[in-house]
């Protein structure tokens, strides 16, 4: 099972939050990108995009945060941040 969890911050406060689960047999990369859609198709967001230090932050964390920097609408909100939570 995989499951990445993205929550939205404003001012330091959790404002949303969802799991993603993936039971699929597919890499863990396509299983990132296509939590992370979902992800903003939930929250209603664009994709952000994934800037360097992103890639950077998600090998060696598992986690990152995207700020207004990785949108390229204005977003009402400080960051979205993903994090996994289960490998299988």
């Amino acid at each position: 099972m995989f499951r990445l969890w993205g929550k939205m911050w404003e001012s330091n406060h959790l404002i949303k939050d969802i799991v993603i689960d993936d039971d699929s047999e597919d890499t863990r990369t396509h299983k990132i990108f296509r939590a992370l859609q979902e992800i903003c198709y939930k929250f209603d967001l664009e994709n952000p995009i994934w800037l360097d230090n992103n890639i950077a932050d998600f090998k060696r964390h598992s986690r990152t945060r995207f700020n207004q920097d990785s949108f390229i609408e204005h977003i009402s909100f400080d960051y979205l941040e993903i994090q996994v939570i289960e490998e299988d």
